[in-house]
This record gives C-alpha cells, structure tokens and sequence, in this order.
C-alpha cells in the first residue's frame, strides 16, 4: 500500500485568514457645513464609513436632508442609482460625542464659519486636543482650509507628526484636486498616507508647503480683486469680465460666480488673514467684497451676492444694488 501523503492546505487558500485592515476604512468628519459635507459625500461614496459631528440633532437632520438632496440631484441626471444612495446614506452616522471617533483612522475638523466669518484658532486647538485623547497614537488628525497654519494647531500634542492641513475645492465637482499641506511637524508617512487617501477619493494630490491661502486660494483672490476694481472703475460690464473668463482662458464659470459659490464670508476672511500675514495689498478684499459682507449678501449661501439666485441655487440675474 502506497505511503499517505499530507499536505498543509494553508497554500491554498483553505485556511481561516485574519484579514488586514484597510488603511482608510473609517472616517470621522467635524462640522458638516458645505465644505464637511463635500467630504461626507466624498468618502461615503468611495467605500468608507462616516462618523460626522455637527452641533445639535436640529443641524444633523438638516445634513442628511442636504446630502439626500445632493444624491437625489445625481440619481435625476443618470449619475447614481436608488440603490447606490442606500448603500452611501448607510455608511454614514451622525453624532453628538468625540468619543464616537474611537477606531476612526482619519478625522477631518471643518468647523464652520461664524457669521461674522472667522473661524476660531483656540477651538480648533481644542478639538485637536480631544481627538488625540480620544484616537489611536497611529490615526491622522487633520483640518480642511486654506489658511489654516497645521503646525500652530499641532504644537501643544504630543503625536505632532500625524497632524496635516487638508483643503478640498469646492467650486465645482469635477474640481478634484486636493490640496495636502505638510507642516512643520507631519512626517512623511502621514503625507504618503493622505496621497494614498486623495487617489481612494478620486482626487489629484498636490504636495504644499505651508503657506497662508495654499495655492488656489492666493491665485482666485488676486483675479477676483483685480475684477472687482475693474468693475468700480467702470472698465467693463460684469458679463464681459465673466466671459473673458470663461472664453478666452476656458474656465467653467466667471470669477465672480466663483466667489458666490465658494462664500463672500469666506474669501473676505481669508483675504484679510492673508493680508496680515504677507502685508500684500493685492490680497486685501476689495471695497466690492465689503460692501456684500456688511450687507449679508454672501453669494448663493444667502440667495444674493455678484448674482441672485433661485432657490435652486441658479443665478438668475446680476445683483444691480452693488452699484447703488
């Protein structure tokens, strides 16, 4: 009788496996403004679950009706099914506690502006302090803005390395490049890790160096206070600076309506911090820009900025009482 031959089965796959956990399989995201909420969809969508934080449950239903609002207006164009929303809608959870973000591997603080438009340096300090008690030494603290200075806000924890500054456009979808800015004291891991996460999002890495306004922020405030000058001294009509834009140098949208649509609050705020920070007066908000803060006219946030716009948020026609 011929000898039995026993082979280990664990070469052919037959064996039970501990699978290895993804690198970026759950999120946390604070403060579900515009911005918060870009990114809730965003990682939602590629396949990772959601714990975001807002204020009060009253702000979290209005969340979740702007996000079904969101995914009902691409189901409408062809561009996700009624089943995809379910499985997107299901991976995302709201919350009222830090310690919901235990176990997340990146959380992504986007407090909203006031309305006076600043965002304070001293909570968002303070949020970093809670997470780093609250996650794994080995989970990436990160904020979204283009002013924001990541080595002040990581100055006080003790895992600087893992802290980052994040900034994701929001002018448009198909704006998908995001802005991963290395301080002082991010290590290069957790920079090679936010590219890994930039290309699981569908997003183009760009590598910056710390710098108030990043890049397309200090390139979008020079051309929007050049056209806004333009525009007080009667060189041109809107609609023609609009279509230089658009035509000559192929842009999707005007200059202007990129301003309703990123904030009036938010570029006059930004525009000032980068003013003080490099004494530039090309970076000083123009008078323009003033006069829509102060008058609450804040782009399509508001329903009225350059444009006014419908309750869809379409533009409909200029806003005449800038010139009154």
């Amino acid at each position: 009788m011929s000898e039995l031959i026993i082979e280990p089965i664990e070469k052919y796959g037959l064996n039970i496996s501990h699978e290895k956990k993804a690198l970026f399989s759950r999120i946390g995201v604070i403060g579900a403004g515009k911005e918060g909420r870009t990114i809730i969809n965003l990682t939602a969508s590629a396949g990772m679950d959601v714990v975001f934080m807002d204020e009060s449950q009253e702000r979290i239903d209005y969340v979740f009706k702007e996000l079904n609002r969101v995914m009902d207006q691409k189901i409408s164009k062809w561009g996700l099914t009624q089943a995809e929303k379910k499985v997107i809608m299901n991976r995302i959870t709201p919350t009222l506690s830090y310690s919901d973000f235990a176990g997340c591997d990146l959380v992504i603080e986007c407090t909203r502006y006031s309305e006076s438009g600043r965002r304070s340096t001293p909570l968002r300090k303070n949020i970093f302090k809670i997470l780093e008690d609250t996650l794994e030494p080995d989970a990436i603290i990160a904020t979204n803005g283009p002013t924001v200075i990541i080595s002040e806000l990581a100055a006080d924890l003790e895992h600087k390395e893992r802290c980052v500054s994040l900034y994701f456009p929001v002018s448009h979808p198909d704006a998908r490049i995001l802005e991963i800015v290395k301080g002082m004291y991010t290590s290069e891991e957790v920079y090679k890790k936010m590219e890994i996460f930039a290309q699981l999002i569908n997003y183009q890495p760009h590598r910056v160096n710390e710098s108030n306004g990043n890049v397309s922020i200090r390139l979008l405030t020079i051309m929007l206070n050049e056209a806004c000058q333009m525009l007080l001294e009667r060189v041109t009509s809107m609609q023609s600076i609009e279509e230089t834009f658009t035509i000559i140098y192929g842009q999707r949208y005007g200059v202007f309506r990129i301003a309703d649509i990123v904030g009036i609050e938010r570029l006059v705020t930004i525009m000032e911090a980068m003013f003080n920070d490099f004494g530039e007066t090309h970076y000083k908000p123009n008078p323009l820009l003033w006069k829509l803060y102060r008058s609450n006219q804040l782009g399509i946030r508001t329903g009225k900025g350059f444009y006014i716009y419908d309750e869809n948020g379409n533009a409909v026609s200029e806003n005449k009482s800038l010139f009154v």
